[in-house]
């Protein structure tokens, strides 16, 4: 058996490394979109609970909210090998602006815009 003939530095070698303030720019951001969408979700349900009228309409409620939670958990995925893609999703959903992610390095820039505008070319 051979062995390989450089050594790999790191276990995921492909993955982007993440500077101090790039770590700090990227919480920001992931948290200030993770709140927006949590806000319309609580608007929404406040909205919804307002018009019950039957036993049904509480389970309707309850199903919106057990759906809205999976979406969100799958979504926002704060794994520095996953953030250039949640953050080209949040881009393309408009939850993120360029201003929001200014001081990142341009190779993390293009792949958020590269995974927005497929997103984009998928949904048309």
């Amino acid at each position: 058996m051979s062995s390989p003939t450089s050594p790999i530095p790191y276990p995921h070698h492909h993955e982007p490394t993440w500077s101090k303030s790039e770590k700090t720019i990227a919480r920001r951001a992931f948290d200030a979109a993770l709140s927006q969408e949590l806000h319309e979700v609580i608007q929404e349900v406040k909205r919804t609970a307002s018009e019950i009228q039957e036993s049904s309409d509480l389970w309707e409620l309850e199903h919106y909210l057990t759906e809205r939670r999976k979406q969100i958990d799958r979504k926002y995925d704060y794994r520095y090998s996953q953030l250039t893609l949640v953050f080209g999703r949040l881009w393309y959903e408009t939850r993120l602006s360029e201003e929001d992610l200014r001081g990142l390095r341009e190779d993390k820039m293009k792949s958020i815009r590269s995974f927005a505008e497929f997103m984009r070319e998928s949904a048309a």
